[in-house]
């Protein structure tokens, strides 16, 4: 899977997009950020998460936090992020490049309603070294996400 998966998937559903690789790892939102010259904000990054049986993702803008109280209004349920292995196993990215694209397992794919703040974001696309520059209603439309409101509201400073 990983980087060439989700080069497949823009292939075939949105050509327009293009995976860009930087010499900058972009594992975090910080170094994301820093090798894309945006603000924390602008990163979506992908959590994998266990909701009771179901394990889904949610995309959030990277200077957010999940809002247990809203987590389980949205899902009834308080949610446990993932360990590496079996984020990688599911979707077939490592935990640095893990986007709503190219997924190895079909999962449900949530986008918090904090990534209409930009016009673009920049979610990773399958390695810590790749992402993609796309509208967040695009992201959203490609991979059928819904949307939900699931995260702490962000400082006025931070974004």
């Amino acid at each position: 899977m990983t980087v060439e998966s989700v080069r497949a998937f823009l292939a075939e559903r949105a050509p327009e997009l293009t995976v860009l690789e930087t010499q900058a790892s972009s594992a975090t939102v910080a170094l994301a950020a820093a090798a894309h010259g945006v603000e924390p904000g602008q990163i979506a990054k992908t959590l994998s998460l266990r909701l009771g049986e179901r394990v889904v993702l949610v995309v959030a803008r990277g200077d957010a936090r999940l809002d247990n109280r809203k987590m389980k209004a949205a899902f009834g349920t308080k949610p446990r992020m993932l360990g590496a292995e079996e984020v990688a196993a599911l979707t077939g990215h490592p935990v640095g490049g893990v986007c709503p694209f190219g997924l190895a397992t079909p999962l449900p794919v949530y986008c918090d309603v904090s990534l209409r703040d930009f016009a673009e974001v920049i979610p990773a696309a399958g390695g810590t070294h790749a992402a993609v520059r796309v509208a967040p209603v695009r992201m959203a439309e490609l991979v059928g996400a819904e949307w939900v409101d699931v995260c702490q509201e962000v400082p006025a400073e931070a974004g």
